[in-house]
């Protein structure tokens, strides 16, 4: 072979002639997208959502709140007033209480409380001893209230034209404090309920009572 021949068969391509107005172009490779570059981020996404779903959850089981009182009961044994040689007052309740543990830990309560007054005036307290109620549990207390000779000073005038209608309005409040058992924490709770009760004397019955919680 000539080397005329040799020099033509080891050029690869045939040089282009200058051009002045010769624009430079990039070619690019073609990208496809593939579908599972998008998992990892996915399954950050989902992870982050499972443990804000288990904090809300967590805080919305174990975040404490208040017992619930409700007035199972109330009875009225007897009501009467005395004008001779002064004037008092008689006047026996019997109630029974609801107290209702709304958490998912127990509750214990050193007492309940309840008291009875007229026009916003008290005239009575009685008290029943502590107990405990489990998580998630109700616990009924019994409580009777005697107030016999009691001398009314105040609302004198409103007590006896109540007397001359034949009915009495009373209100009663209901109150418990306890604590909460919260893995090593005691957490103090406080519940109140007040009623208003409207006792007829001549039938000695209660005609009508409404309650709500404080």
């Amino acid at each position: 072979m000539s080397k005329q021949g040799l020099r033509e068969s080891s050029v690869p391509y045939i040089r282009l002639p200058p051009n002045s107005n010769h624009q430079n172009v990039i070619v690019l490779p073609v990208y496809y997208h593939r579908p599972y570059d998008n998992f990892p981020c996915l399954r950050r996404c989902i992870a982050l959502t499972a443990v804000l779903l288990l904090f809300s959850a967590a805080v919305f089981f174990l975040y404490p709140s208040d017992p619930a009182l409700e007035l199972a009961r109330l009875q009225l044994n007897h009501v009467g007033v005395n004008t001779s040689p002064k004037l008092t007052l008689d006047l026996s309740f019997s109630l029974t209480i609801r107290v209702r543990n709304r958490d998912f830990f127990s509750l214990d309560y050193d007492k309940l409380v309840v008291s009875v007054g007229y026009r916003g005036r008290e005239l009575g307290v009685v008290s029943s001893a502590g107990g405990r109620v489990r998580a998630r549990g109700s616990s009924y207390v019994n409580a009777t209230l005697d107030l016999d000779g009691l001398e009314v000073i105040h609302d004198v005038i409103y007590l006896l034209s109540d007397w001359a209608k034949g009915v009495i309005p009373f209100d009663t409040n209901t109150k418990v404090d306890g604590d909460l058992g919260l893995f090593l924490f005691n957490i103090p709770l406080k519940a109140k309920v007040a009623c208003e009760v409207y006792v007829n004397t001549d039938k000695q019955t209660i005609v009508r009572r409404d309650c709500y919680a404080k």
